[in-house]
């Protein structure tokens, strides 16, 4: 059974030391029927611009389990979640205050036709040249970049082996 509505509110969401919000998301992906990667990207709710599924890291989840969600969410897919790309420091435009992010990557087993988020939210599959010209924040685009880092070397290791 898959929730059809997003948690909301700030309440139980996590903040460091600092007072940073600590924000969590993941750079689904798949590879098409040529062997070639895909990422998948999604509208942002407010001005349409993509970018990768993130939001808030709840107290009550793991790191891990709240990329899931917010992932399930806000781009409908459900997958596995290989590997944790990094961190970083951004400040928020819209609400003028520094973030702590982290990006996780997840190997896309299931899309959904209907998800929580379906009704402001598009999504859309690309390559990844596309996905990191359209992608609006740069802190992505450097997840992005170790995401794929991370899976052509994991290819050359494998390809090694055989």
């Amino acid at each position: 059974m898959v929730a059809l509505v997003s948690r909301t509110g700030r309440q139980h969401q996590r903040y460091n030391l600092k007072g940073c919000r600590q924000v969590v998301g993941c750079i689904p992906y798949r590879y098409d029927d040529e062997d070639q990667l895909e990422v998948l990207v999604i509208s942002s709710q407010k001005n349409h611009k993509m970018l990768f599924p993130k939001g808030g890291w709840e107290i009550d989840e793991s790191m891990e389990e709240a990329a899931l969600r917010e992932t399930l969410e806000e781009a409908g897919v459900r997958g596995e979640v290989k590997c944790k790309l990094g961190e970083w420091s951004f400040k928020s435009k819209r609400y003028d205050t520094f973030y702590e992010g982290y990006m996780f990557s997840l190997r896309v087993e299931d899309e959904l036709e209907s998800w929580a988020e379906s009704h402001v939210r598009t999504r859309k599959w690309m390559t990844v040249k596309d996905a990191r010209e359209i992608c609006q924040h740069w802190w992505m685009k450097e997840a992005l970049d170790v995401l794929t880092e991370r899976l052509s070397t994991s290819q050359q290791e494998d390809d090694d082996r055989k």
